[in-house]
């Protein structure tokens, strides 16, 4: 089946891609450029990036710029569908959907309209072992946001190993957080995969912190050898 992958530039994305295609052939990726910082759909911090990362993998991006006003932006998204459909002949779409129903169920129903194939692979995975499982695989995953409660501003700019899953699992454990960001707390950014034929190197870069949020903003960043 030719997929295309909902595809952010975050860590779920990236092993959803990865899964997918053990079993299918991944034709290209589509990525959203929301206007709104707290969209209800699509991830932002360094979403910039995913040039960079289409080129690392290879794959042609689709990119759709939208207002990210809930809902409304699900009409952008039906606009890279259906071009990706006519474009690239794809048969389905592919989310790192982990636990949030309400992007799951709308893209699902995009799909169905759209008589493709809703794929998948992380739904309803623990989300410790989602993130244990991108150590065992060795992506580098770039922690590029924190927006909950304990986690500071240590966090933001530390690349994922297992001192940070740690961190990010007493924090579920005491104030019930979801270690993987499912709920927001966290957003990631991915600097290298196993799908990657180049990584990415970050040149020049920001933190800004404040109130219990911050980003890791990429100012430079460019494609190396492996």
């Amino acid at each position: 089946m030719k997929l295309a992958v909902l595809f952010s530039g975050g860590k779920d994305s990236a092993l959803a891609l990865h899964k997918a295609k053990q079993k299918h052939e991944v034709v290209c990726l589509i990525s959203m450029y929301s206007k709104n910082p707290e969209s209800y759909m699509f991830h932002v911090p360094n979403i910039h990036l995913v040039k960079l990362q289409a080129e690392c993998l290879q794959l042609p991006l689709i990119e759709q710029e939208t207002l990210g006003e809930k809902e409304k932006e699900l009409d952008d998204l039906k606009k890279a569908f259906i071009t990706a459909k006519e474009k690239f002949k794809v048969e389905g779409i592919v989310t790192g959907a982990l636990a949030s129903v309400y992007q799951e169920s709308r893209i699902a129903k995009l799909c169905k309209e759209l008589g493709l194939e809703s794929v998948n692979p992380l739904w309803q995975k623990n989300q410790l072992d989602v993130l244990n499982e991108l150590l065992k695989l060795k992506f580098k995953v770039l922690i590029s946001g924190v927006f909950a409660y304990p986690l500071g501003k240590d966090l933001l700019g530390k690349i994922l190993d297992k001192k940070v899953i740690e961190v990010l699992a007493k924090a579920q454990e005491k104030y019930k957080i979801n270690p993987a960001g499912e709920g927001g707390e966290i957003e990631t950014t991915v600097l290298d995969s196993p799908d990657f034929y180049k990584q990415i190197e970050i040149v020049d870069s920001e933190i800004s912190y404040k109130d219990n949020a911050g980003v890791f903003r990429v100012k430079k960043a460019v494609v190396s050898g492996k």
